[in-house]
């Protein structure tokens, strides 16, 4: 199977797969092990680094900043895909259990009621499904573009 296509699936999967893991332990709901959500972006590092490592004997820098962007989009198509299915129908009330979290974390840290509310209201139009999906594709090729421009660079000079 072509590298980039593999790099591109296994990364859709795998970063699915956390997310789903994350939810399924309900890890989520746990204010100390929420942040442990953005193992998705050392996971995706890891794959672009593995997948342009393996073409770097036959691609010059600009092919690899390509198969880098290239397995990042395909990714994200994936990882839209998981993202809807797991806001949408696995974990429906996901954004209704971050938002007491948020509360609660927030009058922990001694804000207001009214605060507390200006700041929901203000998160508001972000937690719903498609904002945050979309969210997860532009994180994925600005991620995978970084390190693709980066990772071509090292494996160009180590050739």
């Amino acid at each position: 199977m072509n590298p980039t296509l593999l790099g591109g699936l296994l990364l859709g999967f795998l970063v699915s797969s956390w997310t789903f893991f994350m939810g399924v332990t309900g890890w989520y709901k746990d204010p100390t092990r929420l942040a442990l959500f953005w193992m998705v972006i050392p996971i995706q590092i890891a794959v672009v680094l593995w997948t342009l490592h393996r073409t770097s004997a036959a691609a010059g820098y600009g092919r690899q900043v390509v198969n880098g962007v290239a397995l990042s989009i395909l990714a994200s198509l994936i990882i839209f895909g998981g993202s809807l299915l797991f806001t949408t129908v696995v974990f429906p009330t996901y954004f209704a259990d971050l938002e007491a979290i948020g509360r609660l974390k927030m009058a922990q840290d001694g804000l207001s009621q009214a605060r507390i509310d200006e700041l929901i209201r203000l998160q508001a139009p972000w937690q719903k499904p498609l904002p945050t999906a979309f969210a997860g594709v532009f994180g994925t090729w600005v991620t995978g573009l970084i390190t693709s421009l980066l990772a071509a660079v090292w494996f160009r000079r180590r050739a």
